[in-house]
């Protein structure tokens, strides 16, 4: 069997799978959902950074908070709602927060009580500096 008879014959069988019932890896075309994440109970609170996670398709902040509202102290995932590609173009970078930094977090907590959330803002750092996603009104630096 020749290469072009290879290809013939592979490209057959996968059109056959979606007639016995065996699924085509096909890209997502629709992006996940926010509705775990809770709009209508936001928090604002400062936090020590442990790490930022740079990773697609969701840049993820580690922090570590004392009490916020009924939250016990401890550490907090922090998803960012869009890519590292987009945040890059938002003037975010992997270094642009590190541990030990401490910065001030408005969220949306998730809705099952986790310590948890997704950026509803931006993050503040010690410095002054917003790292948005969008507007902060009033933005003060953390103490």
């Amino acid at each position: 069997m020749n290469s072009r008879s290879m290809l013939r014959a592979a490209l057959g069988a996968l059109a056959l799978l979606p007639l016995i019932g065996a699924p085509l890896a096909t890209p997502a075309l629709a992006h996940h959902s926010f509705s775990m994440f809770d709009p209508s109970k936001p928090l604002k609170f400062e936090a020590t950074v442990r790490n930022l996670q740079w990773t697609a398709p969701h840049a993820i902040l580690w922090v570590d908070a004392p009490q916020v509202g009924s939250y016990a102290p401890g550490l907090w995932s922090l998803e960012l709602p869009t890519s590292p590609a987009n945040l890059a173009k938002m003037g975010w970078s992997r270094a642009s927060v590190k541990a030990g930094d401490k910065v001030v977090v408005e969220i949306n907590p998730i809705r099952d009580g986790r310590r948890s959330g997704q950026f509803k803002r931006g993050v503040i750092v010690a410095t002054g500096q917003v790292l948005s996603i969008g507007a902060i009104p009033g933005a003060q630096p953390p103490k």
